[in-house]
């Protein structure tokens, strides 16, 4: 059931009555209120995009577990300086991991954040790994 508001010049649909009546009355209105956190599903989408790259991924799951500099981590990744670079950049601008200079050297890592912590424990449930201190 849709209805337009003349004022705001906005359509709004109304669950009250859905066209197939399953017995989910009593959850309709706590689905609505939760689906019209549309900007909370956009953060997570966004996620989702910048970890679509497995070069990413395994950067960020490298640096929850160790602070490194650009050199290193191609070198454990076996990519070029370039190449890594670009994925920190991004990584960075997404603000899932952190930086730190030391004089000419830069140290990258990710910062103890509900959000990495949970990207973390999200990369090792699905490739079913575990830390070294957890092994």
């Amino acid at each position: 059931m849709e209805n337009h508001d003349h004022k705001t010049g906005t359509e709004h649909i109304h669950f009250h009555n859905l066209p197939h009546n399953h017995g989910e009355d009593e959850i309709t209105p706590f689905l609505k209120e939760s689906l019209s956190k549309t900007e909370n599903f956009q953060t997570l989408a966004d996620m989702f995009k910048l970890l679509d790259d497995y070069s990413r991924l395994r950067i960020f799951w490298l640096l929850c577990h160790c602070e490194e500099c650009v050199l290193n981590i191609s070198a454990i990744v076996e990519m070029s300086s370039p190449a890594v670079s670009h994925h920190l950049k991004i990584l960075k601008a997404a603000g899932i991991i952190e930086s730190r200079r030391e004089g000419k050297e830069v140290y990258y890592k990710a910062p103890d954040t509900p959000i990495c912590r949970l990207l973390h424990r999200g990369i090792e449930e699905i490739m079913e790994i575990k830390c070294k201190n957890e092994v």
